[in-house]
C-alpha cells in the first residue's frame, strides 16, 4: 500500500475528503486500483501463528490500532504501538452484511467508494472527536475484502486514517490522531519540492524544491473565538513567523539570500475543526515574479537555480 493507490476526492463537497480503496486476503492486501499483492505480518501476533492468521489479525485489528510497514511493497508490515511513526490508524470495522447478504455478489469499484465515504466518514470523524479538519493532517481511507474473502462471507469494511503528500504518498506520523492537533504542519527543515509550479512532497533539501519549512506558529494565541479573515491572518502570521525565521536561521538575512518568507494561513472549515497551526516557510520568486524559484539546500546555506521554472500562478501559499 503505497503512493501509488488510488486516492480519490469525495464527491461531498462538505466533506472534502480523500477515501482510497484497498482489499486484503489471507497474508496479502490487494490496492483495489493496482495488481500489485503485499503481504502482511503482523510484529504484535503470537508466535506459532502461521502468516495467513497473521495476516488475518492484523486485518481485523480493532479501532485505535496503528499499522506500519515499508513502501513500495509493504512486505514487513506490522501493528505497532501508535506512539511510534505509523502510516494507517484503524478507526472503526463497519459491517455492510445488512446491505450485502450471503448471496450478494460484491460491489463494483464505483461503489466501494460510495460505500467507504458513507461508512468512514462518520465514523473517522467521531472518532477524532465529532471533527475532522477537511484541510488538515488526515486522509480518510478503507480498506476492503477482496472477491475470495467476500465469497467467505467478509463483509467487513475497514475504516481508517492516513496523512498523504500531494502526489498520495505516505508521511508516517506518530502518536494517535485521536489525540493529535489536525492542523497541516510539518517539521522545521522539511522541504518541499517544486513541480512545475505546484507543490510537491516533502524531498531533501539538497534537491531544488520549492519551500523549506522553517518552523510552525499557533494562530489561537493572537486569534479567538471567531474565524479570523484570511488577510488579518497573514499580516499576523508574518510578525510570529519572523521570530521562527530568525531563530532557525540564526538571523539570516533573507533579502540577500534572494528568499522571500510565505506563511501560510488557516481556511474556515479547519479553524472550526480546532486547526490553529500554520508553516512558516521560505522560498524564492522567479526574475519576473511570475512563480516560485527553485531553491537549492537549506536556507542555512542555499542557492538559488538559474533555471526559472514555467511562469504560471503559484500554488502553495
Amino acid at each position: 500500500m503505497s503512493g501509488s493507490g488510488g486516492w480519490f476526492r469525495s464527491n461531498d463537497s462538505t466533506a472534502k475528503t480523500r477515501v482510497m480503496m484497498g482489499g486484503a486476503f489471507a497474508g496479502s492486501l490487494l490496492l483495489l486500483t493496482t495488481s500489485m499483492v503485499f503481504s502482511w505480518p503482523v510484529g504484535a501476533g503470537g508466535a506459532g501463528l502461521t502468516v495467513a492468521e497473521e495476516a488475518d489479525l492484523a486485518f481485523d485489528s480493532p479501532a485505535g490500532s496503528c499499522l506500519t510497514w515499508t513502501p513500495p511493497d509493504g512486505t514487513d508490515m506490522a501493528r505497532v504501538d501508535c506512539a511510534k511513526p505509523h502510516l494507517f490508524e484503524v478507526t472503526s470495522n463497519v459491517d455492510i452484511s445488512a446491505e450485502y447478504p450471503e448471496s450478494a455478489p460484491p460491489p463494483d469499484q464505483a461503489r466501494w467508494q460510495q460505500i467507504a465515504e458513507q461508512k468512514c466518514t462518520p465514523s473517522a470523524t467521531s472518532y477524532l472527536g465529532g471533527k475532522l479538519d477537511p484541510f488538515g493532517r488526515y486522509r480518510i481511507n478503507a480498506l476492503k475484502p477482496v472477491d475470495a474473502k467476500w465469497l467467505d462471507g467478509d463483509r467487513k469494511v475497514r475504516c481508517g486514517l492516513q496523512r498523504t503528500a500531494p502526489s498520495g504518498s505516505l508521511i508516517p506520523v506518530t502518536g494517535s490522531a485521536a489525540r493529535q492537533d489536525q492542523s497541516n504542519v510539518h517539521d522545521p527543515g522539511t522541504c518541499l519540492a517544486l513541480e512545475g509550479q505546484k507543490i510537491g512532497d516533502p524531498i531533501a533539501c539538497d534537491k531544488a524544491h520549492a519551500y523549506e519549512i522553517v518552523g510552525n506558529v499557533d494562530l489561537g494565541t493572537a486569534f479567538q473565538g471567531e474565524f479570523p479573515q484570511e488577510t488579518v491572518q497573514r499580516e499576523r502570521a508574518i510578525e510570529l513567523c519572523a521570530t521562527v525565521t530568525a531563530e532557525y536561521t540564526g538571523g539570516a538575512d533573507l533579502a540577500a539570500k534572494g528568499l522571500t518568507p510565505y506563511p501560510d494561513t488557516l481556511q474556515q472549515e479547519s479553524w472550526d475543526a480546532g486547526s490553529r497551526k500554520v508553516d512558516c516557510k521560505v522560498g524564492a520568486k522567479l526574475p519576473d515574479g511570475s512563480g516560485l524559484a527553485p531553491v537549492t539546500n537549506s536556507v542555512r546555506g542555499v542557492v538559488q537555480s538559474t533555471t526559472s521554472a514555467p511562469p504560471t500562478t503559484t500554488t502553495g501559499g
